[in-house]
């Protein structure tokens, strides 16, 4: 025999079924404020206050020990196979001190920048650190401070060499060769550099290397001898943070480079 007596299908005392029913209390406004029904309501986070993910740390390494005649060209090999954005060679009293910041395409290419620290370079070991960007910038600062006035002679930049010297005697032919372009020059960065003359694309040759990335240097193409002369007066401004060195060249010198690209 079952005995329901005050003890209800769910336990409830007169023998109604309350489980599945649940009194509902709408007491209105109260003196703490609002009901919690409208205050504690579920309201998705504003994006703009959402914590952000830092950014990626600024891809650039300090090299120490450098040859006195090193070149971007150099570099370039040292660190073969990586995307090499911009050389910066460290001068201290107008002479090269063997140091250079050297900005990669990507973070991750850091890390194996830094696997080439203690190799050679010619006769030279040569020491990778890691850098950070405010290093790089400051560097930036002195070298345009020195060169502009900054107590220091302009110096000549350490890709310069010594078959180099006494090219203004050469003959003009409209054509001008560059050296010391950043990596990451392109066409309308040269036009910007000439400005002043009445170029097109078309006038602009950019060397790309065996591996087809920029060698750093170009060729340019001017209406005439008298505006070739000109240009030469731009030799050794500086493009973005690089010295830019400027040679008279030849249509020659000119097709053999395209047909080294090719």
């Amino acid at each position: 025999m079952f005995f329901r007596g005050n003890y209800g299908k769910f336990g409830d005392v007169d023998g109604r079924e309350m489980g599945p029913k649940r009194q509902r209390f709408d007491q209105g406004p109260s003196f703490y404020g609002p009901s919690p029904g409208s205050a504690f309501m579920y309201n998705p986070p504003t994006y703009g206050y959402m914590e952000q993910p830092p950014p990626p740390p600024f891809p650039v390494v300090r090299l120490r020990g450098l040859p006195f005649d090193c070149a971007e060209t150099d570099v370039a090999e040292f660190f073969h196979g990586l995307d090499i954005v911009d050389v910066l060679f460290v001068h201290r009293d107008g002479r090269f001190s063997g140091e250079a910041f050297c900005v990669l395409g990507y973070p991750l290419q850091v890390d194996f920048a830094l696997q080439k620290n203690r190799c050679s370079m010619g006769r030279r070991y040569v020491e990778v650190f890691r850098s950070r960007r405010q290093e790089y910038y400051k560097a930036i600062a002195s070298e345009v401070s020195e060169s502009h006035g900054g107590g220091s002679p302009h110096r000549r930049p350490p890709r310069a060499r010594s078959h180099d010297e006494g090219k203004e005697a050469m003959e003009h032919t409209g054509v001008l060769r560059l050296r010391g372009l950043p990596y990451s020059a392109n066409k309308d960065d040269i036009l910007e550099f000439f400005k002043d003359f009445d170029l097109g694309e078309e006038s602009v040759h950019i060397v790309l290397n065996a591996e087809g990335r920029p060698s750093g240097e170009a060729y340019v193409e001017f209406a005439d001898v008298e505006d070739s002369k000109e240009a030469m007066t731009r030799d050794r401004m500086t493009l973005g943070s690089r010295y830019i060195e400027l040679f008279i060249s030849s249509p020659e010198e000119l097709d053999e480079a395209i047909l080294r690209r090719r």
